[in-house]
């Protein structure tokens, strides 16, 4: 019997979105799988630092990239960067001598049935997965093969970012990874609803359109996979879940232009304080004298209504992150359980930059530690999950890559997660199992 494991995204469906109306598909297949009740994102909540989770088993600290836009010292200075352009780990190398700081599944299973990943989010999201070409990456900016062989040609995955292209990816995965070439790890990572959410209010009918363009494609996976077990007698690990969820925006905030205001000036201009907006969250560099006041502009940042937790220096490692590149403070904008104007609970601000700033107010968003942003979902189906069972124990987006490592039978050392299998110990308590932190 082979052992394989398929994994599904569907990138911002938030777990209580998910019922017969919206996702009448997810809601029947819940007969068939285990379902997880208090299962978590990371922080920031962010898709691009959620997929290196995923992809890892471990937390933004020991990964390596923490954020969605990150600071690098380039040429001794920090500069900004937005880890979803299709070249980002190309610099990140350069840079940093290296991507990620630990090995992927697609590194853990090369040599062993391989890994697979069909992607339509940002370049970065995808290429996270396999940064060192170690697999095989499809996506509409670029695919690669091992030793980041370039795919050309009718190869490559020749998709639009919408709802369309996940259908047409979904179809071409289903037919040409799961039923022919048959890798050990397939993956699998959906656009939608997170394109959608973006752009419209939760709860209205372009969204609802989104949620089921969505759900329609999870149920063509679920079923491409019971026609091989019942073909074949694959034993096949389903893991179909989400990133983080979303939020309606209430206002936009620019933290730089505040902290400006505030008197740092001096300091933004010679890049010495910088700004990384993630959304709903927002990282903080300082460099060089600007280093000594982090407690003067933690302090500030306290003082404002639209900040919500804040973490400065050691406290980093509460929520993942650690000290690198110059990180000295991060924030989780300010959140509540107020609901949007179709009765969708959840409101965040959102940290903004000059140049992004404007109408994004009544859309939805994430990255920082609200309620429903922190809030995906996650079934899995195959041995030693339940069918239609319930798993109250909290779960988190590092789990999934040792559950797919205890499937396949091999290692899962060095990861922050463990094993969701019933047959492996549990822990009960949340923080015990995020050790070291609040996530």
């Amino acid at each position: 019997m082979t052992r394989r494991a398929v994994i599904a995204v569907l990138d911002g469906l938030r777990r209580d979105l998910i019922g017969r109306n919206s996702t009448p598909r997810l809601a029947a297949a819940r007969q068939d799988f285990e379902w997880f009740c208090d299962h978590r994102s990371v922080f920031p909540s962010t898709t691009r630092v959620s997929a290196a989770c995923i992809a890892t088993g471990c937390r933004p600290a020991r990964h390596g990239l923490l954020g969605n836009t990150v600071a690098l010292r380039r040429n001794g200075a920090l500069t900004v960067f937005d880890a979803g352009k299709p070249g980002f780990f190309d610099e990140m190398r350069q840079i940093k001598g290296r991507t990620l700081g630990v090995p992927t599944l697609a590194q853990r299973v090369a040599g062993k049935g391989g890994a697979i990943v069909f992607s339509n989010v940002s370049p970065g999201a995808a290429y996270v997965h396999d940064p060192d070409g170690y697999g095989h990456v499809y996506h509409p900016a670029g695919s690669y093969g091992p030793g980041r062989t370039p795919i050309g040609g009718g190869a490559g995955l020749s998709i639009t970012h919408d709802a369309e292209g996940d259908w047409a990816m979904t179809e071409r995965f289903c037919e040409e990874v799961l039923q022919e070439r048959r890798p050990t790890l397939a993956l699998i990572w959906l656009g939608e609803p997170d394109h959608t959410q973006h752009t419209v209010p939760l709860g209205s009918d372009a969204h609802m359109a989104a949620l089921e363009a969505a759900d329609r494609c999870a149920g063509q996976v679920i079923e491409a996979c019971n026609r091989i077990s019942e073909r074949d007698g694959d034993d096949i690990l389903l893991i179909i879940g989400s990133d983080h969820g979303h939020q309606t925006i209430r206002r936009e905030i620019d933290i730089e232009a505040e902290l400006a205001a505030a008197g740092f000036d001096g300091e933004i201009a010679a890049s010495e304080v910088v700004v990384a907006s993630n959304g709903t969250a927002a990282l903080i560099y300082l460099d060089g004298a600007a280093a000594a006041c982090r407690g003067e502009i933690a302090a500030f940042l306290r003082e404002q209504d639209w900040a919500g937790e804040i973490y400065q220096g050691g406290e980093l490692s509460l929520v993942g992150l650690d000290e690198a590149d110059g990180l000295a403070i991060a924030v989780a904008m300010r959140h509540s359980r107020e609901t949007n104007e179709f009765g969708v609970p959840g409101l965040s601000d959102v940290s903004v930059t000059a140049e992004d700033a404007g109408a994004r107010v009544g859309r939805g968003q994430h990255g920082g530690l609200g309620h429903y942003e922190q809030a995906p979902f996650l079934m899995i189906r195959g041995t030693g999950f339940a069918a239609a069972a319930d798993r109250s124990v909290p779960s988190s987006l590092t789990d999934v890559a040792p559950t797919v490592l205890q499937h396949l039978g091999m290692p899962f050392a060095g990861t922050d997660g463990r094993p969701l299998q019933s047959d492996f110990p549990q822990i009960s308590e949340r923080g015990q199992n995020h050790a070291r932190g609040a996530l």
